[in-house]
């Protein structure tokens, strides 16, 4: 084989040796987190995961430096009428084309036994891990001064193109 076949198909093989890059179809949007004070020893994160996909995912897990667990929780109610938190250990679902806010009193990520304060305007990372998408590394705003309802709220207006408009819709999959 001459030389420059060789580098042919040298330059080929390699080429089909690469892993395709795609732009994951799992985007998180209006992300925030907040613990309850200076002195607390657990925080929260809340987000939106757009699952811009063909295929329903799940988030499955979540991990970060700031504290000594991470875990993805939800509230229930118990028969007597209180609220709790509980892991929830098979993870949240995002249906293809839809969907999943972690918010406050719902599905959240948690972070127990926290290294250090959450401080007002300050970063945390979070890798958050999805059944098919993978990992994704996320820079999460703190904010502590967030209105409960904050999700799509900016100057005291509603944001509807970070809520159910466009494509997107509402994925009412219960998380349980």
């Amino acid at each position: 084989m001459s030389p420059m076949k060789t580098l042919l198909a040298a330059t080929t093989a390699a080429l089909f040796a690469l892993p395709a890059f795609a732009e994951s179809e799992i985007k998180i949007e209006d992300a925030y987190a907040r613990a309850s004070g200076m002195n607390a020893m657990a925080g929260a994160a809340f987000f939106q995961i757009m699952n811009h996909g063909d295929e329903d995912d799940r988030l499955i897990a979540a991990r970060s430096d700031v504290a000594k667990r991470v875990e993805l929780h939800t509230h229930k109610e118990t028969a007597e009428g209180v609220m709790q938190m509980v892991e929830v250990e098979e993870g949240f679902p995002v249906a293809a084309g839809a969907m999943h806010a972690l918010q406050r009193g719902g599905d959240h990520v948690m972070f127990m036994g926290l290294n250090q304060p959450f401080e007002d305007g300050s970063t945390i990372s979070v890798t958050l891990v999805f059944e098919k998408a993978g990992e994704m590394t996320v820079e999460i705003p703190v904010d502590l001064q967030r209105n409960p309802m904050g999700g799509g709220m900016q100057n005291g207006k509603m944001d509807h193109g970070k809520m159910n408009g466009g494509q997107m819709k509402q994925d009412t999959t219960p998380s349980n």
